[in-house]
């Protein structure tokens, strides 16, 4: 574990040096995001150590085929891709005729800031080069309420008298992926101009596999206030700059605003392109910087209203939630339903930029909870748009019903491991178990009969075909599957998935005779039969759920005795070794006790902890925040916080090492479900919201604010009192620790 940035601040992420050996993950911190597009923290000059430059666009991707030493039947026609997007953040450099590289110039003082209650990046430097010294002064931010404008100003000031000095800056296709399989150039340029305005117009390249080709249309605009610098335009090969000159004396300097619009052919024809470019680009100046930086601050205020966590007592805790959310809502904000949640959001290019079931098994209650329902029934809405597509991958491995994909853009699978493809099954029960979280939060129902139903029906269906008839012990098992512990493959009975099956058949099977949906008799009986009589190994006398079939013949020792240089596992042991080892991955048996929490006894949630977390390495990002939830519930406070601190800084601190690949944007919402239902022990059926607080004894106040029921709530909790504050709706009656109140404005009560 390496702390990334030096300083903490509650509100603000700082760096005070570049260094070289970390600039990787100091460059997925540092990444900013509008929901519409955004890029990792690249220094706006060259850099020509390592780095990994990247700006993304939401929604637009790249096929890539499936490259495998063996291929299989079933296996997808190819990977999905997010792209890395033309070059319009850089800013070249050179003081008389030499281009400054980063890695290579001595640095006298450098500071750079994003402050998260604006999404606004400011740097302050100071440079010496061979001719004297620069002090350079940069910004830039992606809007949010203009969502195709990104803007940046870049000044420097001679501190010596330096001579000339060049800035370069402008639109740049000349990118490629790190990830491409057969080191493809993904973009095929289709115009280029120069003059007062660049514009610059990408098309992906063709592919075999009908996907749509993305046009993107970029449009820049950038200018110099000092009469004495001198403009230019110039043109290279895949590449258009504008271009500003001066010699500089000693406090002599200059001042560059630039713009540019983003526009794609997800929305707007493709023949239109500049023109509405151009357009969204002529308003953006018109308003100037100044108005839009202002109002980039109100909407970014009026997003923290709503989703803000305080903590008061524990900087370094109130650093890492605000992070997290900070970088979910810069991912996605539920603006088009097209959209989903990639596991690195803009901030790198590993796992493809597609959705993964990490958006309903760990984002969507966040979402659900911190904005207005419409938020949350958006991404339901992708799930059913791709219904069709979830079909077609159930039926490609022989099953009916739907198999939703384990990676996607559009609903076709594009993930090429088949031990998680099409054996990570559990991820079909995630599809109803947000669709339960919905209904059961809003009460609002109309989702489930207009939508939600077809979907719930045909993953039952998929259950009832998958499952395998074991006559000897007369019940339905699940062979061949892998868990959420992906350190065990090709299991039998995954304990997880098998009671998500049944409960997701249950669930089903109750609301189609609620709204008599028309499913043949023999279906529902089938389906009723397999959720009744499915596997489910439980030893009554040590109170454990078993993992899979065979898991107590390993050799079981705590992960404690592993030694330091062997972690994490999967960079220093064979996968045989992995495989017929006791560790697991990330939760798996922990995790239904979250889904389900008032379905266990106390003592089996503790029992199963206390087995479970000590065989856990927890090199998954996905795996403290599920086990720090369960601590709460099971009244282990010290674990409950450990395992908190992981989460909420697993990158900040980078835990696992692997932030230079980019931040873990669906495991982000992890701290924030550690928070809610873990240490504030949220939960919601039938109509009734209750809490049952585990503070940490250390954190002097903790508060949230919820939206339920057309309400708003603010809640603040420690160790001694909670306290619930009706700030807008109708007055509503809540449970503590099973104690029944009726809010009508402000309730206090002592938990101890």
């Amino acid at each position: 574990m390496k702390r990334i940035l030096r300083e903490l601040d509650p509100f603000c992420l700082i760096q005070t040096e570049i260094d070289h050996s970390e600039n990787r993950p100091a460059e997925s911190v540092m990444s900013l995001g509008n929901g519409y597009m955004g890029a990792r923290g690249n220094y706006e000059e060259d850099y020509t150590g390592d780095t990994l430059k990247g700006i993304y666009i939401a929604g637009v991707w790249m096929p890539d085929k499936t490259r495998v030493g063996w291929w299989k039947n079933g296996y997808p026609r190819y990977f999905g891709k997010v792209i890395n997007a033309p070059d319009f953040l850089m800013f070249h450099l050179s003081v008389n005729g030499r281009r400054i590289d980063l890695a290579q110039t001595p640095i006298e003082t450098f500071r750079r800031v994003i402050d998260m209650r604006t999404g606004v990046m400011e740097r302050e430097m100071v440079l010496r080069t061979e001719s004297g010294r620069l002090k350079i002064v940069s910004s830039r931010f992606f809007s949010i309420d203009t969502k195709q404008i990104a803007c940046m100003t870049y000044s420097v000031t001679a501190l010596d008298d330096v001579g000339f000095v060049t800035i370069e800056t402008g639109l740049d296709a000349n990118v490629k992926n790190s990830d491409a399989n057969y080191g493809d150039q993904f973009w095929v340029l289709r115009a280029l101009e120069g003059g007062d305005r660049l514009y610059l117009e990408s098309e992906t390249m063709e592919n075999s596999f009908d996907v749509p080709r993305f046009a993107v249309g970029f449009t820049s605009h950038a200018h110099c206030m000092e009469d004495s610098v001198r403009q230019s335009c110039i043109q290279g090969e895949r590449c258009v700059f504008h271009r500003f000159e001066a010699e500089l004396s000693a406090g002599d300097a200059f001042h560059i605003e630039k713009l540019v619009s983003v526009v794609t052919t997800r929305d707007i024809p493709r023949e239109e392109l500049a023109s509405v470019g151009g357009g969204i680009l002529a308003h953006a100046a018109d308003e100037g910087t100044v108005t839009l930086r202002q109002r980039q601050a109100a909407a970014w205020a009026k997003r923290w209203q709503l989703c803000d966590v305080t903590i008061d007592g524990d900087i370094a805790a109130q650093q890492g939630i605000r992070f997290n959310l900070f970088h979910l809502w810069s991912t996605y904000d539920g603006s088009d339903e097209r959209l989903n949640i990639g596991p690195k959001g803009f901030t790198g290019e590993k796992y493809g930029g597609a959705a993964y079931y990490d958006t309903e098994g760990y984002c969507f209650p966040m979402y659900l909870v911190t904005s207005t329902p419409d938020t949350a029934r958006k991404l339901l809405k992708f799930r059913y748009n791709t219904l069709e597509k979830a079909k077609e991958n159930a039926a490609k491995i022989g099953m009916a019903g739907a198999l939703y994909p384990m990676v996607t853009f559009d609903g076709e699978e594009c993930h090429n491991e088949w031990e998680i493809t099409f054996e990570e099954l559990h991820r079909n029960a995630g599809m109803v178990y947000a669709i339960y979280c919905y209904t059961e939060y809003t009460g609002d129902e109309s989702y489930i009969r207009d939508y939600g139903i077809h979907v719930m029906v045909e993953i039952a269906r998929f259950w009832a075909c998958r499952a395998s008839y074991q006559p000897d012990k007369d019940c339905y098992m699940l062979l061949g599957v892998t868990g959420p512990n992906e350190y065990d493959n090709n299991v039998n009975n995954d304990f997880l998935t098998n009671y998500m099956a049944k409960w997701s058949i249950e669930y089903t099977l109750d609301w189609v005779k609620k709204l008599s949906y028309p499913l043949d008799t023999a279906q529902m009986q089938k389906m009723q039969e397999v959720a009744d009589k499915m596997y489910l190994n439980y030893d009554p006398e040590t109170m454990l759920f078993i993992q899979q079939d065979g898991f107590m013949d390993k050799e079981i020792y705590p992960a404690a005795e592993i030694p330091a240089d062997e972690l994490p596992l999967c960079k220093h042991w064979s996968w045989d070794r992995i495989l017929r080892s006791c560790f697991i991955k990330q939760a798996d048996v922990i995790l239904a006790f979250y889904y389900f929490p008032r379905r266990f006894t106390l003592e089996q949630k503790r029992a199963n902890f206390l087995f479970y977390e000590p065989l856990t390495v927890h090199e998954s990002s996905l795996s403290p925040s599920m086990h720090s939830t369960v601590a709460s519930a099971c009244g282990f406070e010290a674990d409950a916080y450990r395992l908190y601190q992981q989460a909420a800084r697993l990158d900040l601190d980078n835990f696992n090492a692997d932030t230079e690949d980019g931040l873990h944007i669906t495991s982000m919402a992890g701290s924030w479900i550690a928070l809610m239902h873990g240490f504030a022990g949220m939960f919601y059926q039938g109509g009734q919201l209750s809490f049952s607080p585990h503070c940490p004894e250390k954190w002097e106040q903790v508060k949230m604010r919820l939206h339920y029921r057309e309400r708003l709530l603010e809640i603040r909790f420690n160790a001694e009192e909670f306290v619930c504050e009706l700030l807008q709706g109708e007055p509503l009656e809540i449970a503590i620790n099973g104690e029944l109140i009726f809010v009508r404005d402000r309730w206090q009560q002592a938990l101890k």
